[in-house]
């Protein structure tokens, strides 16, 4: 597993940085960053147990063939790639723990799936697969450097960087992403699956250009409005949950990590503080979605947006009423109860600081 100084090593590469994009970080801006290792003691019991339940159903659910997802998301690229992420959240890794053996399986699957760089899969619902090429492509630059299988790690390596390159090849003129890899107008929700992804892959070691970031960055900052939030699309629509905790969270994958558009987009989020909005139709809509990016947002602000939100989202989490505790899944009807338990077991899980990318 990399540590934060081996990814802040790698900063001659150009293109994204982990902590700081393009700009260098001195001794005090270390010492700003959330503490990884004491927010740890901020899992309760009752979450870790409501981890370990979750984490238990996925592995319970996972095909055959290393899919996850039911119904019409049987073997969703995203779907997946997220029931593996929320794995190796828990430190399960191929070869290493519980969960490790899945999480290869899920590996394997994914792999399968590609087409000319495309993680794609034809069956099921289609409704913007280029969400699950994101996904896809951020889980395989997460477990890249976990992989001690030789032949399996040279696959990893030639897939990722195919996915890397169709999504910087099909970056649209206004900066951003949407459903489909040919798209000409783009969307916030779709474009901050491409750009955590190439963040991923950069901090793996893969290349990207640093114009595919400023262009992104240029976008997503013309989807701000003027209350902080971010809309949609840059044309027209309104602020709402889910799309402003991806707009925030889009600029710190690109490298803005300060500035009155991260300020602002902070600010509106905190109105939105679980166990207080929970009810309100903006955020249910997309609720697991929402959240999964707002908890990163505040981790990656770290402060008192942090100690404030995430034990507010855990206590909020685990006692959801589409959480059931006894059989430790979490519901989502719009979806499957495999992509609502595996967000929910990322977000509590983002203390444990196992993730490459949220490693500080």
């Amino acid at each position: 597993m990399w540590t934060r100084r081996q990814f802040l090593s790698q900063s001659g590469v150009a293109g994204l940085s982990m902590v700081a994009g393009a700009r260098a970080l001195g001794k005090d801006d270390e010492d700003s960053l959330p503490d990884g290792s004491a927010a740890k003691n901020m899992i309760t019991p009752a979450a870790q147990l409501a981890i370990d339940r979750g984490l238990a159903y996925l592995a319970q659910m996972q095909h055959a063939d290393g899919a996850f997802g039911t119904g019409q998301y049987y073997g969703n690229v995203a779907v997946t790639s997220l029931a593996a992420l929320a794995m190796m959240s828990g430190g399960h890794q191929p070869g290493r723990g519980v969960y490790g053996e899945h999480v290869t399986r899920a590996l394997r699957y994914i792999l399968d799936h590609e087409e000319r760089g495309y993680l794609v899969i034809r069956s099921g619902t289609t409704h913007g697969p280029m969400y699950g090429h994101g996904f896809g492509t951020l889980f395989l630059a997460e477990i890249y450097g976990m992989v001690n299988n030789v032949p399996l790690r040279d696959r990893l390596r030639e897939t990722l960087k195919a996915a890397v390159k169709l999504i910087v090849d099909h970056q649209n003129e206004e900066g951003g992403w949407r459903y489909q890899p040919e798209s000409k107008d783009a969307d916030v929700s779709v474009t901050i699956c491409q750009i955590m992804a190439l963040r991923a892959a950069r901090n793996a070691g893969f290349y990207v250009p640093k114009s595919t970031v400023d262009k992104c960055i240029r976008y997503v900052k013309n989807c701000q409005d003027r209350d902080g939030g971010f809309r949609y699309q840059m044309q027209g629509g309104m602020s709402q949950f889910a799309r402003s905790a991806a707009g925030v969270v889009a600029l710190y994958c690109a490298g803005v990590y300060k500035g009155p558009e991260v300020e602002n987009g902070l600010r509106y989020l905190m109105q939105f503080k679980p166990g207080t909005a929970i009810y309100r139709q903006d955020v249910q809509m997309h609720y697991f979605y929402g959240h999964y990016y707002a908890a990163q947002a505040m981790w990656t602000a770290g402060g008192n947006y942090w100690t404030d939100w995430y034990p507010a989202i855990r206590d909020e989490l685990v006692g959801h009423p589409e959480h059931n505790k006894q059989s430790g899944f979490w519901q989502d009807h719009r979806f499957s109860a495999d992509y609502a338990t595996a967000m929910a077991c990322i977000i509590l899980q983002i203390p444990n600081n196992y993730l490459p990318i949220l490693q500080k």
